[in-house]
């Protein structure tokens, strides 16, 4: 025995650190890509709850006048990052863009969304990272 624990227990810890990145970086597939249309109707005014990989969500709500407020302090990510943020959204072409004024430095992002059953949505960033989300009201 090498180290602290056995090299299963070591290998079996790392496999379940890779599973759990691929899981969370899958592409997301759905019958239906949403228009910008849609797009607009299900977020313009609501709150959406973005799923996190450990059983949480977090919430961002998209005002009808284009800015998106954020907080992490449903989640306690209060200790690991800035809990709120503010920017602005909108829609280009067949995507929901964003774009905070200091969370990922204030870069702009477009997501890809898809229904997967009532109020359930799948996102698929420009940069591949995907996942799930909720609309609530």
């Amino acid at each position: 025995m090498k180290g602290k624990y056995p090299s299963f227990f070591r290998f079996s810890g790392v496999f379940a650190v890779a599973m759990a990145i691929c899981f969370m970086t899958k592409p997301a597939v759905a019958n239906s890509v949403m228009t910008g249309n849609e797009i607009k109707a299900a977020v313009s005014g609501k709150r959406i709850f973005l799923k996190t990989p450990f059983g949480g969500e977090f919430p961002l709500y998209y005002q009808s006048n284009g800015k998106v407020d954020g907080s992490g302090k449903a989640v306690g990510l209060g200790r690991l990052m800035k809990p709120t943020d503010s920017g602005n959204w909108w829609v280009q072409g067949d995507k929901l863009c964003q774009k905070w004024k200091s969370w990922y430095d204030g870069k702009r992002f477009c997501f890809t969304l898809a229904e997967r059953g009532e109020g359930t949505l799948l996102w698929t960033r420009d940069d591949g990272l995907s996942g799930r989300a909720r609309i609530g009201q």
